[in-house]
């Protein structure tokens, strides 16, 4: 028997213990391919993991600058009372 016990260890990517040592792909991310993981079979885990689960750091402020049509570099005019 091997001294190594564990076939899994955790993924660079996803920070999972999903990755296989052996086979050196991850099972819930699929690192190293290019692509993250997902299945339609597996939709409450695409749930899980979907854009706004997380910070959003960005995307969160993007419907406001899109309603104003992404103008930069403008000063704000002032509204008439």
């Amino acid at each position: 028997l091997s001294n190594s016990t564990k076939t899994h260890t955790l993924c660079r990517r996803c920070n999972k213990r999903s990755f296989h040592r052996q086979h050196k792909t991850c099972a819930s991310c699929g690192y190293p391919a290019a692509k993250i993981r997902s299945y339609e079979w597996g939709q409450k885990a695409k749930r899980r993991k979907t854009t706004g689960t997380g910070r959003m750091r960005h995307l969160s402020g993007v419907p406001r600058r899109a309603k104003n049509g992404f103008r930069t570099g403008v000063a704000t005019s002032k509204k008439a009372a």
